[in-house]
C-alpha cells in the first residue's frame, strides 16, 4: 500500500497557478520566461551538408542563417532565402490543419519529429490544447493499433523475450552509442536519463497491442520533453515484445511482432530482471518509468523494484496522483473532508487500484488507519463489486479492497444504480472502458444522497468515456463536480458555463520525473506523490469560482510541471533522498534551479567542431 512510507507533509496553500505567473507570460510558450541559460549558448555539431540535414537534432530547415549556411556547406542545398522560426511554425502549421482527420495529423507530427526536433516541439507547445490531443490519448491509441502499417523508422530499443541477457544488454548498450552519435557527449546529453518501458498489455483503452506498445514509450517520452522539460536526447522508449494475445494481430501478416501468445510466469520475471539489471548498469542515474503493463505485473512489478532504482509507473501512480488532485479540489468546493469521503472506483484495473491507493495514502496521512482508510473505497470490476469470496482471482493489490461477502448478503453487487443506493458514494471515479455505464438513473441516484456528486468518467479514448459532461450536468441539476479522461468543450446550461476539466497525466507525470531526474533522487517516495497531487489541488481553478475547471489547464503546462517538481524536489530533501549536490532549499531559489533545467525547444547558433 501507498501509506507504507508517508511522512507527515506541510498544508501550505499555494496560489492558483493565474496568481503565480505573470498573465502576460500565459499561453506563450516561447516567451523569455520559458528560456534558459544554456538555450542562448552556441551548440557543437559535427556534421555538415546533407548529414546535417539529416540530422533531426542540428537540422534547422529553412531558419539556417546565411552564415550557417557557409560555414555547414549547406549552400544549393537549401531554398535561398532564409526565414525566422515563426514563418517556419507557420508554414508547418499550414500543413498540419490541410490534414484530412486526427490519425494523418499524428502521422504528420511523427514524420516532423523525425526531421526536426526543435520544429515538433515549439509547433506543439504553440498550439498545445489543439494538438496534445492528437499526439497523446486519444489519437495515440489508433496510431498504436495500426503500429505495423504505419512504420516506417525505429525509434528506441525492441527487446523480445527470446533475448538473453547479455543481448539485452548488448541492445541497450547499442542505444546509448547511437544516441551520443547523434546528440553529442555535451553535460545536456551525457547519459540516458530517463527510460520509459511497455509490454504492450494493456494499451490506453484498447488493450493488447503487442509490439505497438513501444509507440506508448515513444509517446510518453514526447511528453517529457514537451511538458517535462526533459532534453530528448536523455530519454529512452523501451517496447518489451512478449508475444501477444490478440489473434488480429497475430493473424496480420504485416505485424512486426513475435507471433505467438503472450508468454508470462518465471520467463517473463527473468525477461524483466534482466531488462532492469541492465538499465541499472547502463544508466545509473536514470529514473525507470513503466508504462501500460497488465493488472497482474502492473503493481507486482512496480513493488519489486521501487526500493531498488528510482522508477515509476504512470498508470498506477501518475493516475491515481491526478486523480486524487481533482478530488481534493473537488472537496474543498464541496466543503467535503476528503479522509471522510466514500468513493466507488467503477473499473478494478491498474488505474483504479491506483487511484485507489492514493486515496488511502491521503487518509493514512491524515491519521486514518490504513485498514479503515480502504473500507471507504469500493472497486466494481466486470463481474461486479470485489468480495473477499472471489479470493485468487484477485490481483494482490486488488484484495486490500475487497469487501466481506456477510456484509453483502441479499445485495445487490452487480448493477451499478442499486450499488450507488447502499453506498451512497461522494465520488463515483469511472476507469472501465465501458461506454455509458455511468447511465441517469445511477446518476440521478447519487445525485439524491450527496450535495455535490463528484463524478469522473476518466476512461479514454473518448468513445469509451463512461458518461459525457453535458449529461452529467444536465442529471445533476448542474451539481456534478466534473473531470474527464479526455478533452471536452465547456457545456452550457441554464445560462452558465462549466469548463471540464481534463484528467491527464501529462500534468502529473512529467513533473514527477523532472524532479526525480534532476534531484538524482533514490527512489521515488509516496511523500513525493501525494506532494505532487497536493501542489495541483492548490493551483485548482475551481477554488476561485463557480464553473472553472478542478485542474489547470493544459496550456500552462510548463508552468504547472515546474510548481509541481518543486514541491516533489523539497519533500525528497525533507526525507533525505536527494544525491544531487547543491540542490536549493529555499524555495523561491528552488523553482528557479529548476527553471534552468528545463529544456526549451528553441534554436541555438550551431559551432562548427
Amino acid at each position: 500500500m501507498y501509506s507504507k512510507h508517508l511522512s507527515n507533509i506541510p498544508t501550505t496553500r499555494i496560489s492558483p497557478i493565474s496568481r503565480i505567473i505573470k498573465p502576460s507570460l500565459l499561453h506563450h510558450p516561447t516567451s523569455p520566461a520559458m528560456s534558459t541559460k544554456s538555450s542562448s549558448s552556441s551548440l557543437s555539431c559535427p556534421l555538415t551538408g546533407n548529414a546535417l540535414l539529416a540530422s533531426p537534432y542540428y537540422n534547422k530547415g529553412s531558419v539556417f542563417t546565411p552564415s550557417e549556411r557557409k560555414t555547414f556547406s549547406l549552400n544549393g542545398l537549401l531554398p535561398s532565402l532564409p526565414q525566422s522560426h515563426e514563418q517556419q511554425l507557420s508554414r508547418a502549421y499550414s500543413q498540419y490543419k490541410s490534414k484530412p482527420d486526427d490519425l494523418s495529423k499524428n502521422t504528420f507530427l511523427n514524420s516532423i519529429r523525425s526531421q526536426n526536433i526543435i520544429l515538433f516541439y515549439s509547433l506543439i507547445l504553440s498550439h498545445l490544447t489543439e494538438m496534445l490531443p492528437i499526439i497523446y490519448t486519444p489519437t495515440e491509441a489508433e496510431a498504436i493499433k495500426e503500429y505495423s502499417h504505419l512504420f516506417r523508422r525505429p525509434d528506441g530499443v525492441f527487446l523480445n523475450i527470446e533475448m538473453s541477457s547479455e543481448e539485452v544488454e548488448e541492445a541497450l548498450r547499442g542505444w546509448e552509442k547511437g544516441r551520443k552519435e547523434m546528440f553529442g557527449n555535451t553535460e545536456e546529453t551525457e547519459e540516458t536519463r530517463y527510460v520509459v518501458v511497455s509490454d504492450g498489455e494493456a494499451i490506453l483503452g484498447v488493450g493488447d497491442q503487442g509490439i505497438g506498445g513501444i509507440a506508448i514509450a515513444e509517446a510518453k517520452g514526447v511528453l517529457m520533453a514537451l511538458c517535462g522539460g526533459m532534453h530528448p536526447g536523455v530519454v529512452c522508449p523501451v517496447g518489451l515484445d512478449c508475444g501477444t494475445d490478440n489473434e488480429d494481430l497475430r493473424g496480420d501478416e504485416l505485424y512486426l511482432g513475435l507471433k505467438h501468445g503472450r508468454i508470462s510466469g518465471e520467463k517473463y520475471d527473468q525477461f524483466i530482471e534482466s531488462f532492469v539489471k541492465a538499465v541499472k548498469k547502463l544508466f545509473p542515474r536514470a529514473v525507470l518509468h513503466f508504462e501500460d503493463f497488465g493488472v497482474m505485473n502492473a503493481r507486482r512489478l512496480l513493488e519489486t523494484y521501487r526500493e531498488k532504482l528510482p522508477c515509476f509507473n504512470d498508470d498506477v501512480q501518475g493516475t491515481g496522483v491526478v486523480t486524487l488532485s481533482a478530488i481534493m479540489a473537488s472537496a474543498k468546493v464541496a466543503e467535503v473532508d476528503v479522509k471522510e469521503m466514500r468513493t466507488l472506483v467503477f473499473g478494478a484495473g491498474s488505474a483504479g487500484v491506483g487511484i485507489a491507493d492514493m486515496l488511502v495514502a491521503s487518509a493514512v496521512e491524515e491519521g486514518v488507519d490504513e485498514k479503515e482508510a480502504c473500507k471507504n473505497i469500493w472497486l466494481v470490476d466486470k463481474n461486479g463489486l470485489l468480495l473477499e469470496s472471489t479470493g485468487d482471482d484477485l490481483s494482490p493489490a486488488q484484495k486490500s479492497y475487497a469487501k466481506p461477502d456477510s456484509d453483502w448478503k441479499d445485495k445487490d453487487t452487480k448493477d451499478l444504480t442499486k450499488l450507488i443506493s447502499t453506498i451512497k458514494p461522494h465520488a463515483l471515479l469511472g476507469v472501465s472502458t465501458v461506454k455509458g455505464a455511468f447511465t441517469e438513473s445511477a446518476v440521478k441516484e447519487m445525485a439524491q444522497h450527496v450535495k455535490r456528486p463528484i463524478i469522473f468518467p476518466l476512461s479514454n479514448p473518448t468513445s469509451l468515456h463512461e458518461a459525457v459532461p453535458e449529461d452529467l450536468i444536465k442529471w445533476t441539476e448542474s451539481k456534478a463536480l466534473i473531470a474527464t479522461g479526455s478533452p471536452f468543450p465547456p457545456v452550457e446550461h441554464d445560462g452558465k458555463k462549466f469548463e471540464i476539466a481534463e484528467n491527464n497525466n501529462s500534468v502529473v507525470f512529467p513533473a514527477i520525473g523532472l524532479a526525480a531526474v534532476i534531484a538524482e533522487v533514490g527512489r521515488i517516495s509516496d511523500g513525493m506523490l501525494v506532494e505532487a497531487a497536493r501542489r495541483v489541488a492548490d493551483m485548482s481553478p475551481a477554488l476561485d469560482g463557480e464553473g472553472k475547471a478542478l485542474l489547470p489547464d493544459v496550456e500552462q503546462v510548463r508552468d504547472v510541471v515546474r510548481e509541481i517538481a518543486v514541491g516533489v524536489v523539497k519533500k525528497a530533501q525533507e526525507e533525505k533522498l536527494v544525491k544531487k549536490q547543491g540542490v536549493p532549499m529555499d524555495e523561491e531559489k528552488l523553482k528557479e534551479w529548476v527553471e534552468e533545467r528545463m529544456w526549451k525547444p528553441e534554436y541555438r547558433e550551431l559551432k562548427k567542431v
